[in-house]
Formats: structure tokens, sequence, C-alpha cells
């Protein structure tokens, strides 16, 4: 199937299905007319194989209590084998219904009140409350931007650990929403800085699979064969790859045996081990079946955000839009535009004049003023409709 094809069959319009990307819109913005370029989760169906599995349990008719299949496991571990190399065992993984809740159990497991968490902003904003809303403090390090390419100021973080005693850095791998894939040796060199100064690494790497440039995704937990996965904690889904987040099933994995047996107490105290039953099969399938309309929809990412870069460079010549390696977020520069009164023109300029929904700059803190942050996981037609509407209010 072509990706016009694959489009016109898998891009259906979600309005009135209680989907939050479209049907927020008169709560969270104002205003339901909006084009909703916000909340990443794609606009495309899930392979066909997922429904097909997913009908065959249904058609079953009960959906009573069961046992996580091992089949579900090994479609898992297989995928990582053959997709990133990584050879995960079996006793490594553990549950999460989701990675944030992931993050926030983490991070209620190796913190206490008072102790101090880094992230590098900006960064996707759920971070910020995984450590602010459980009493934590928060450390950043900035990400340094040079002309919509960023990358780690090690020095900086290295201080900052330091000096605040930190705990625990949150990794986001690929970043969101910068759109980088760190480099082989970026990850190392942060790893050796957590090593050096006793910091445990939570690694969300939710986007993993979803690599736009040439830059391939390198899993934190195998740099130097393993060698710094004792103090890792890596979290990921199918959610992301395979448009599946209503699922609620998150793996969790745990190479090293100290922070598993720290896992497993916590998990006997929250009483919560087991995913969606549903999800089970639908995850199976997605990994087993799932690499062909991968390969299309990243294609269609890609073109989506090399047409918006034209567009952009061409018409909106004071805008940035950094490079996409990895995610399907597009993270735009718009202080250009805005003068002086970036925070409180960004909304007339976006929503008003634009007339875009979008999860804005700001959100993601430190370095985010005057950046939107755009999902192009959806049909070329809403992303050639926003990047008309930015066009049009950069010349009203």
């Amino acid at each position: 199937m072509n990706k016009e094809e694959f489009i016109r069959e898998n891009c259906p319009d979600r309005h009135g299905t209680n989907c939050s990307k479209w049907d927020i819109l008169p709560t969270k913005y104002g205003d339901p007319d909006l084009i909703s370029m916000w909340v990443a989760d794609m606009d495309f169906k899930a392979p066909r194989e997922v429904t097909e599995a997913l009908r065959k349990k249904v058609d079953f008719g009960i959906y009573g209590y069961s046992l996580t299949p091992d089949s579900y496991y090994q479609s898992f571990i297989q995928w990582e084998k053959e997709q990133h190399g990584w050879e995960i065992q079996r006793d490594w993984i553990r549950f999460a219904p989701g990675v944030v809740t992931g993050i926030f159990w983490c991070m209620h497991m190796l913190t206490k009140p008072g102790d101090a968490a880094i992230i590098n902003m900006p960064v996707y904003y759920p971070f910020h409350h995984a450590i602010e809303d459980i009493d934590r403090r928060l450390i950043y390090s900035e990400l340094v931007n040079t002309g919509g390419i960023y990358t780690i100021d090690f020095e900086d973080f290295e201080k900052k650990v330091v000096d605040n005693d930190v705990k625990v850095f949150i990794l986001c791998s690929p970043h969101n929403p910068v759109g980088r894939v760190w480099t082989e040796d970026e990850l190392r060199r942060l790893l050796e800085i957590c090593k050096k100064h006793h910091v445990t690494v939570i690694s969300d790497e939710i986007h993993h699979d979803l690599i736009i440039g040439k830059h391939p995704h390198i899993p934190t937990a195998s740099i130097d064969g393993g060698k710094y996965s004792d103090i890792i904690i890596t979290l990921t889904a199918a959610s992301k790859t395979f448009n599946l987040a209503g699922m609620k099933n998150s793996f969790v994995i745990i190479p090293g045996e100290d922070l598993r047996n720290q896992f497993d107490r916590l998990a006997v105290s929250l009483h919560e081990d087991t995913g969606n039953m549903l999800g089970y099969y639908a995850i199976e399938a997605a990994y087993t079946y799932g690499r062909e309309w991968l390969d299309t929809v990243i294609s269609i990412i890609r073109d989506n955000y090399e047409y918006a870069l034209n567009r952009i460079q061409a018409e909106l010549p004071k805008a940035i839009l950094s490079p996409l390696e990895g995610t399907y977020l597009a993270w735009l520069d718009l202080s250009g535009y805005l003068g002086k009164a970036e925070e409180s023109g960004m909304k007339d300029f976006v929503q008003e004049k634009a007339r875009l929904a979008v999860d804005y700059g700001q959100w993601f803190g430190a370095g985010g003023n005057g950046f939107i942050r755009l999902n192009l996981a959806t049909s070329p037609e809403w992303v050639e409709k926003a990047i008309d509407g930015l066009v049009k209010a950069s010349q009203s």
C-alpha cells in the first residue's frame, strides 16, 4: 500500500470519538474549531493485525482475570533485539500502566522528600511534575540551543549534580520536545557523570522506535555492553510507536538486581503488577506484525516534516524549525515574530491568528519561551493547514 492509500484508509475524522487530541479543545483551549496539533498521539489507525487480535479476543466474549501471556514478553524482547540490538532478559522486565506513572513510581522508590533530581530543560513537562509534585527538588541543566540544534552542557550538568547532591537523573531519549537522538558519546558522558556521583538514571525511551533522521537510537542501558546498566531503569512502551496509549501497558526494564529488588518491593506496596488484558494482545500483535506499518508511518512523518521545513524556510524566515532526528514532534521557534511580548503574544499569534492548538514551549520549562511543539503524526492535510495558519499569522 502506498502512502496516499494508507492515509485515505487509516486517517479517519476523530471528532466526536472522545479522543483527547480533538475533543478536549473546547475545555483546554476554549475553542472547538482550532486545528489540533498538540498531544502526542497519532491520527492513524493502529496496524490491521492489532485490530484482528482484539477482535478475536472480543469475539471470545470473556474478559475476566487473566495471566500475562509469555508471548507478550517474547514479542517485545524480539523487537528490541531486531530493531535496536538490545538483548533484554525476561527477568529484567516489570510492569507500569504508563511510562509517566512508572517515572512517578521510580521517583518515590529512589528518593525521599527534599532530595534533588535533575532534568535537561526544555523537556517533557510531566518530568517536572514527577519531581515537584512529590516534594522533591527540581534541578535543571538547560540544553544549549545553537540555531535550533540542541546539545548538552556537560560541565553545567555535572556541577549541578555535585552542588545539589542529586540522587536521580530523568533522561529523555530521544528527546521530547527538541527532537534529538542522543549519540553514543553523549549518552556515555552523561552516564559517566551519574556513575561517578552515585546518581540513578531513569531513562524514558518511549519514542525510541520513531527515528526520523539518520542517527539510530541507542538504548541507554546497552552502552558499552551494559557497563552502566546497574544504575539505569528504562521505561518504554508500544504506545507512541503503534498509537496504543489507551491500552495502558508499559515496560520497565531493570538489569540491575538491587534496583529490581527495590522495584519489586514497591510493586508489592502498590498492589499493581498486571496490565490491561486486551492491551497484551494488541501490543503482542503490534510487535510481531507492525514493522511494515511503522515504516509507512515514519515515511509520512518525514514527509510532513520536510514539507513544514521547506515552507517555514521560504515563508516564515524569522522562525526556526529544529532538525527532527526522533519523535514525531516538531519544535518551532516563533520568537522572531513575537517581539518583546513573547509570552503574552504567543496565544494571540498561535490560537487567534494561526488557529492552532499546540503544546506551548513554556510548558517544557527553561528555554521554551517563544516555542511551540507540533504533532506531525497526522494527515498531510492538517500539516498544510497548520503551516497556512502560521504564515497567515505572520502576515497580520
